[in-house]
């Protein structure tokens, strides 16, 4: 009987150690707020991150990340989240669809901007107003992979890049502004969920005819480029081009009194137009024509140009094909560029950059703009 009242005794005090060790040290460690992955790529005077934030708390159906940078940075664009900013203050806000953010769970957003100092990682994050309790991770020293989500196509090469997913009212903002010169009639200018060449937003133009129906949106262009400007965007329009003289982008050039170097169309075809003089590129005989192509109806189009100034020259590419039609390189070609090389030191000195339309006659077009992209190489569709 002693003997198994001494085992009884000896399992109860085993027992008893394994409750204290189970229940009697120290607690665990709370979660942090959140975690934040910040992988930075930038290159002189510009830069991409791809931001993956983890939620540590209790689930939320909407989320705002805040930080602040150390230098001179500013956001141009973002995608999958509004960026906003306040001098070296940000927040990204997310969107309808990646609101919900279960506790453990991760979403992602991505941003581009320029600086002109240092750029170094944020370090204090904080999500719907808490601070994270981690340190977000160093850029690796190797080549970032590129990830989902992903900027629009050309971003690493621009200093402007936007597919217009951080545009939240009816109409363009920030960088973008919208109007008309001299007068305006019934063309507008408005913000489309309906249509997008990526993402879910796009700009959409109503374009009438008549001059004082032209509508646009534009930006300036200080600090994208010197001398030599690449441009991309992508376009999708519902009427054919007419017979009649149309543009649907054009820039101030300062060089030239403050005239607009404009591209659209003319014979149903792509052309060039000074605005000073009216030459045209190219010309606008049969055989001038058929160097030009037409811009096609119905489907996103990838329009490239380049306009270098200190050379005087102009390049033109429609879905990464390069355009005859649509070239000045210095040397003449015959129902190409006799009206443009007619003038003689045409140096342009771009100063903004509009996309929208502007008939001459009356043609009425409803078109579409995105993942516009400038800066100073070419960016590729």
């Amino acid at each position: 009987m002693r003997a198994l009242l001494s085992l009884l005794v000896a399992l109860m005090v085993v027992t008893a150690s394994a409750v204290m060790v189970l229940t009697g040290g120290p607690e665990a460690a709370a979660a942090p707020a959140c975690t934040v992955d910040y992988r930075l790529n930038h290159w002189p005077g510009g830069f991409t991150a791809d931001v993956a934030v983890t939620n540590g708390t209790a689930p939320t159906n909407s989320w705002t990340l805040t930080w602040t940078f150390g230098g001179d940075q500013v956001v141009g664009s973002a995608w999958n989240a509004t960026v906003r900013q306040s001098g070296r203050q940000l927040s990204a806000t997310s969107l309808a669809h990646n609101g919900s953010l279960p506790t453990g769970g991760t979403t992602s957003f991505g941003l581009q901007g320029t600086f002109h100092g240092t750029n170094e990682v944020p370090a204090d994050f904080a999500l719907n107003g808490v601070r994270c309790g981690d340190q977000p991770v160093p850029p690796s020293p190797s080549p970032p992979i590129t990830t989902t989500p992903s900027p629009p196509a050309g971003c690493s090469a621009a200093l402007v890049c936007d597919d217009f997913e951080n545009q939240n009212g009816p109409v363009p903002n920030g960088r973008w502004m919208t109007g008309a010169a001299n007068c305006s009639g019934t063309g507008t200018v408005s913000v489309d969920t309906a249509m997008a060449h990526s993402g879910a937003k796009s700009v959409r133009v109503d374009g009438k005819g008549g001059y004082c129906n032209h509508a646009f949106l534009g930006t300036d262009l200080s600090g994208v480029a010197s001398g030599v400007l690449y441009g991309r965007f992508y376009v999708r329009h519902t009427t054919p081009l007419p017979a009649g003289h149309v543009t649907f982008l054009a820039a101030k050039d300062t060089a030239d009194g403050g005239k607009d170097l404009r591209a659209g169309g003319q014979n149903q075809a792509l052309q060039w137009n000074r605005e000073s003089d009216d030459a045209t590129l190219p010309n606008q005989s049969p055989a001038g024509v058929a160097l030009s192509v037409v811009l096609p109806v119905g489907r996103w189009s990838c329009l490239e140009f380049v306009v270098d100034g200190p050379a005087g020259r102009l390049r033109t590419w429609l879905d990464s094909v390069e355009v005859p039609g649509l070239t000045a390189d210095g040397t003449p070609t015959p129902e190409v560029d006799q009206q443009w090389l007619s003038r003689t030191g045409w140096h342009p000195a771009l100063a903004d950059l509009r996309l929208g339309w502007e008939s001459y006659g009356g043609g009425d077009d409803t078109l579409w703009f995105d993942d516009v992209a400038l800066g100073g190489s070419r960016v590729g569709c």
